[in-house]
């Protein structure tokens, strides 16, 4: 009995003291150290190392939710890996990215067909580390990211031109799709996305939020 109260005791303190940690938003020329010797490589080359592939479909899914933060002037706060949804702009509208390319990093007999995740998520508070009991999809509007360039030889993830954004209210999908987990170029376009480029992203978020 005295064993569970004490360890009852140290998960409450526990608890109390690991509270989420404010992240501040890096440079890149923060240097890796031991013991606190500077160590001849920065940050900077670990991410050179780890994000350079901005085609493959983990980072360039991370790129497409910069492109929206940008968009919607909130990327000056560092990225929350894993929030209920992936941007939040100034009008307190909650915003889901997903990303979409034809051609891969690794070789491919055709071009990737275009398919996005609209999945029910439990949202997951990072202060309170607690999952919602309702599963829903969390964000008031999606924008579905598509690098529609076909050309591997020119194909370039850093030109905008050759992205193109759909938005979507979430009112909008569940009422066209209701539960589905996943969509098409085809279907979304049938159920009325609108096709936008960078610059009218923020614009059209807003105008789309209460279809």
């Amino acid at each position: 009995m005295l064993g569970v109260l004490l360890e009852t005791e140290l998960n409450n303190v526990m608890k109390k003291s690991l509270s989420s940690i404010k992240i501040d938003r890096k440079t890149g020329s923060e240097p890796f150290h031991e013991n606190g010797s500077p160590l001849p490589f920065k940050l900077l080359d670990f991410w050179q190392w780890y994000a350079s592939d901005l085609i493959s479909n983990a980072t360039r899914g991370i790129l497409a939710e910069y492109l929206v933060a940008k968009a919607l002037e909130t990327a000056d706060s560092p990225r929350k890996e894993w929030d209920a949804y992936d941007a939040l702009t100034k009008d307190g509208i909650k915003v889901e990215v997903k990303s979409a390319s034809y051609i891969q990093s690794w070789k491919q007999k055709q071009y990737s067909r275009i398919t996005f995740s609209t999945r029910s998520t439990h949202a997951w508070n990072y202060d309170d580390d607690i999952f919602s009991e309702e599963k829903k999809r969390q964000a008031d509007v999606y924008v579905f990211c598509l690098l529609h360039h076909k050309d591997q030889q020119t194909l370039n993830p850093l030109d905008l031109s050759q992205w193109t954004f759909f938005v979507l209210s979430t009112k909008k999908l569940n009422r066209e799709i209701g539960d589905q987990k996943s969509l098409g170029l085809r279907k979304l376009n049938d159920i009325g996305a609108t096709k936008v480029r960078f610059q009218k992203l923020y614009e059209t978020i807003k105008l789309v939020v209460e279809d």
